[in-house]
């Protein structure tokens, strides 16, 4: 069984495949960007949600990920993108913070957190 930072690293390598990514959480677990007002729940909305945001920018890929809180059910880390969005051109330039709570080896709830002024430069048409 998989604890919450080996979950959170399965996550994170795991992002360019919506299923394997959303297999990781619980029948009832939430990933939640409350940020941006972006939150889905369960597997199958997951999933959906991870394939919408790669159908925007498909080169999108954690990079530089630092796990600084390690427990059993908890986990905490920063983690950055760069890539390409396909409708403006401009480069998605952004850091993430994660919160992870785990339960019986699944992602409970996933809550991050990241600039929205960021999102909005590399989404907006000029």
């Amino acid at each position: 069984m998989k604890n919450a930072t080996q979950l959170l690293e399965a996550y994170l390598a795991n992002i360019q495949d919506p299923a394997a990514a959303a297999s990781l959480f619980a029948d009832d677990g939430i990933l939640e960007l409350p940020t941006i007002n972006a939150r889905a729940q369960g597997p199958d909305a997951i999933e959906k949600f991870i394939s919408g945001l790669l159908s925007k920018v498909p080169e999108f890929r954690f990079k530089n990920i630092d796990i600084t809180i390690m427990t059993e059910d908890r986990a905490f880390g920063e983690y950055q993108v760069e890539a390409p969005v396909v409708s403006t051109g401009k480069v998605y330039k952004q850091t993430y913070a994660g919160r992870l709570v785990a339960k019986d080896g699944k992602i409970k709830l996933l809550r991050e957190a990241l600039d929205t002024l960021a999102a909005s430069q590399a989404f907006s048409k000029d």
